[in-house]
């Protein structure tokens, strides 16, 4: 077998696999899984171990959190709702989501709490999906006081504990002024759990019910979902944060009997799914067919093109731009490149290997995922190794660097 004009060059996928090696041989990434596929030609590599002290090695089964590399997944719930015309893009959301009806906005972005002025219009669904309502995480502003108010109200991270359910979530959310007004600044993460919440609001149903009769189910993605059950929790890795002095791996969360083990009182659409790398493969590559899973039909074509291309005004892109630049040295680069589409990032400028349009996300516990139409390439990259160390970033860099050279 030599190579095939449709997929990837033999000496391309070797490299691909020593570079990767390299990472799990020199002790900084216990194990990772791979998954590369391009013209229907599919790659797969399970690299090292599960824990970093040995033990059972990676499998291509591997189930992983996911964390931020969610985002894509979770936000096709809100498409089919806009395909369905239940939910407007420039409609308010305040029927859905009373909570965040009659704003105030912080006078100044790094001000007092109560220094503020009234919305000067009401936040609709498109500020949600976008991530521009008017909160969230901005590396820039990282001191201000409403920072440090949103941490303490809403975060659930590995450190915090697990986050309330959605009502009692969304009323401490509301207690807050928003940070900008309304559509005006991209910000992180946050618009991502309140369209969750949408949804289900929306539905009458949970969040992970309806993504599982509309998306996962019809896809085949019988992995994904907001934790990992007891019959396969022995396929869930603990998820390391080394010490970024010493390098030591501290486990932030244990398989068995750790968070991802029991269902969230809280499914958070911008970062609590766990997966696997095949069923991100069927996502990403409904995404490549236009919305299509073999003959039917997930999201329309208008839908899947609204996602992954760039949704952001020029301003708002500088500012995007600014924020990961600032970072970029931190993450090895992940993130920075552009546009921002739904729930996605979308390359708008060549910064690296990978062409303008590719499309895709990465995640804190170390996994990355995106597509390319160009090339239509999917590639899909998971560690549990968090980024409290530029280690798995630094993974994530050399397979996107040598999965393009890999390209026949």
């Amino acid at each position: 077998m030599g190579t095939s004009n449709s997929g990837f060059s033999d000496a391309g996928l070797r490299r691909l696999r020593e570079v990767l090696a390299r990472h799990v041989e020199s002790k900084k990434i216990p194990g990772l899984v791979v998954l590369v596929s391009r013209g229907g030609q599919t790659h797969v590599e399970a690299i090292g171990t599960m824990r970093h002290d040995g033990g059972l090695p990676m499998r291509r089964d591997t189930i992983f959190r996911m964390a931020s590399t969610s985002k894509p997944v979770t936000m096709a719930a809100a498409m089919i709702l806009l395909d369905e015309c239940r939910l407007r893009l420039d409609e308010p959301v305040d029927q859905w989501l009373p909570e965040l009806a009659d704003r105030r906005v912080l006078k100044r972005p790094d001000g007092p709490l109560d220094d503020t002025v009234p919305a000067q219009r009401p936040i609709t669904v498109r500020d949600l999906l976008t991530s521009t309502f008017g909160l969230g995480v901005d590396f820039e502003s990282m001191a201000s006081p409403i920072r440090a108010a949103t941490f303490e109200r809403l975060d659930y991270s590995v450190a915090s504990g697990p986050a309330p359910e959605p009502d009692e979530w969304m009323r401490r959310l509301g207690e807050l002024p928003l940070q900008y007004q309304p559509g005006v600044r991209w910000q992180y993460d946050l618009s991502n759990e309140v369209v969750g919440v949408l949804v289900s609001r929306v539905t009458g149903q949970s969040l992970e019910t309806f993504l599982r009769e509309r998306i996962l189910d019809p896809l085949g993605m019988k992995d994904t979902a907001f934790h990992v059950p007891a019959d396969k929790i022995d396929r869930l890795p603990p998820l390391y944060g080394p010490d970024p002095q010493t390098g030591e791996f501290i486990v932030w969360d244990e398989a068995a009997g750790g968070r991802s083990s029991v269902p969230p009182a809280f499914q958070g659409a911008g970062g609590g799914l766990v997966s696997t790398a095949d069923d991100y493969q069927a996502y990403f590559q409904m995404l490549l067919n236009h919305g299509m899973h073999g003959s039917e039909r997930i999201l329309s074509r208008a839908a899947v093109e609204l996602m992954t291309t760039n949704r952001l005004s020029p301003e708002q892109l500088a500012a995007r731009e600014a924020m990961f630049s600032n970072v970029a040295h931190l993450s090895s680069g992940q993130g920075s490149n552009g546009g921002w589409g739904f729930g996605m990032a979308v390359r708008t400028y060549r910064g690296d290997y990978a062409p303008i349009g590719q499309f895709g996300w990465f995640g804190g516990t170390g996994t990355t995922a995106y597509a390319d139409r160009t090339n239509q390439l999917t590639g899909v990259l998971l560690t549990q190794v968090g980024l409290s160390t530029p280690d798995s970033p630094r993974a994530m860099n050399d397979f996107w660097t040598t999965l393009y050279q890999a390209i026949d």
